[in-house]
């Protein structure tokens, strides 16, 4: 087991449970139920099936009115659908490190894509080792295919991953060899899963069904992930003169996405492991498409706002989650302790989010009053201190979101997430879900409870509230 050391300061976690609505007793002998009740059985297959910059709006079953995604369509049917889901952090690094460990990423460490080229030139020693301690923040944790692992799972990874190789990352199996290789920053080889086929996931499945042994998968393609080259066969159904050539290449790239997941979940099925499976998917973080350029626009990826943190969930389970169209909030934070639980697996009691499985299977409502975030910037200033680059942390309750705005330093990528307004931005997302209307001076002691919860939840030390005009 690995030693896990948070990096907060001690006592951070005992108010977070509280807020989240967690007791550790009671969320313990849970727990322990789960665990007693899954160890009489075998435990079910995982697969993860994970978009790469997608908007929480661009699927069929979300009600976008060009882009086709019937295999997702399908499995939003099938399953328990969450269309109120968030990830904590609204980048891809981050993102990925909090679906391998559990937690934010204030927590464990990976708070950006890249240590700062303004503080280390990219070919320096330096930065390779300061590289090479990013990897190593994962050391502290029990991962989520390790503790599966001990369950006696295989696992496969494919696509993105950033934290080394497959290896060290927990999994058996897998494509992504990883720093310090050459090409080893966010995927090498892993990324040509989807894009290539997935001749790899079909192996693994057909080894893993022949030893008889449950298996996880890791299926993260960087798919609708730039670069948007879709096939011709796929693009020219979006092809019309009301529609961009970049928005247009996108919606394909979204219909290749779907189109992939597909393939894997056929794979499942044809193995005669279907109803044996328990499939989660998600988005790492959401994309609004520039209608002038390949880039994507403001307030998508890296922003707080709804198309950078927002993602519809699901979770199928035939037999076992009640497939249902779920009002709750939910966050990828308790997508680790719900495959765990699902599992039987040993499930690390510090970890913030809730184990699902309960709640899926008797279809009562979750019992969570709020759900939380933060966003730094794209390069990591410094390493060891996760605030020398906050940007921004939120709340939401029921439908109120704040942001608070911070003053970490941004280095490259500024314009992407400018921060525009100073003080406290309030929104009601159910009349303004693209957060065109702050209602912070209108309703200010609404403002002061959310920003007290936020602060009781991860109380920053260092870093100053931009209240002012620059």
């Amino acid at each position: 087991m690995k030693n896990i050391v948070s990096k907060r300061f001690s006592g951070l976690f005992a108010p977070l449970l509280a807020v989240a609505c967690l007791s550790s007793a009671p969320v313990q002998a849970q727990n322990d139920a789960a665990a007693d009740n899954a160890s009489k059985q075998r435990p079910p297959n995982i697969v993860l099936l994970l978009s790469d910059d997608q908007a929480w709006t661009d699927y069929g079953f979300m009600g976008h009115a060009e882009i086709r995604t019937p295999n997702l369509d399908q499995l939003a049917k099938e399953g328990a659908t969450f269309r109120r889901g968030y990830v904590p952090t609204a980048l891809c690094r981050p993102s990925l490190a909090t679906l391998l460990t559990g937690h934010y990423a204030s927590t464990h460490g990976v708070t950006g894509n890249d240590p700062s080229p303004k503080y280390a030139n990219p070919n320096s020693e330096k930065y390779s080792q300061q590289r090479a301690q990013l990897i190593s923040y994962l050391d502290r944790f029990d991962t989520l295919p390790e503790l599966l692992a001990e369950r006696g799972y295989l696992s496969h990874q494919s696509g993105k991953l950033w934290e080394g190789s497959y290896q060290n990352a927990g999994f058996t199996h897998g494509m992504t060899k990883g720093f310090p290789n050459p090409g080893g920053r966010h995927g090498d080889v892993g990324l040509k899963i989807g894009r290539d086929g997935v001749q790899p996931v079909k192996e693994f499945v057909e080894m893993a069904v022949a030893e008889d042994k449950p298996f996880f998968l890791w299926y993260a393609p960087f798919l609708p992930h730039t670069p948007h080259n879709p096939p011709e066969r796929i693009l020219a159904k979006y092809r019309n003169d009301n529609t961009p050539e970049s928005v247009a290449k996108y919606y394909a790239m979204c219909e290749w996405f779907d189109e992939t997941c597909g393939d894997v979940l056929k794979l499942i099925d044809d193995s005669g492991q279907r109803d044996n499976t328990l499939v989660v998917s998600l988005t790492d973080n959401g994309w609004i498409q520039d209608p002038t350029s390949s880039k994507y626009a403001l307030r998508s990826k890296q922003s707080p706002n709804e198309g950078g943190i927002r993602t519809p969930i699901i979770y199928r389970w035939p037999n076992s989650i009640r497939p249902a169209d779920r009002p709750e909030l939910a966050t990828s934070l308790d997508i680790v302790p719900t495959m765990l639980a699902a599992a039987g697996a040993r499930i690390p009691a510090d970890l913030p989010g809730l184990n699902l499985i309960p709640n899926l299977s008797s279809g009562d409502a979750i019992d969570r009053k709020q759900i939380f975030g933060e966003s730094f910037a794209h390069d990591i200033a410094d390493i060891e201190d996760p605030e020398a680059s906050m940007l921004f942390r939120w709340v939401i309750e029921d439908n109120w979101k704040l942001l608070l705005t911070y003053d970490g330093e941004v280095n490259r990528y500024a314009s992407t997430h400018p921060r525009t307004e100073r003080g406290p931005q309030l929104f009601d997302l159910s009349k303004d879900p693209t957060e065109q209307r702050n209602l912070a001076s209108q309703h200010p002691d609404v403002v002061t409870r959310l920003a007290n919860d936020i602060q009781s939840w991860y109380p920053v030390k260092t870093r100053k509230t931009i209240t002012i005009a620059p």
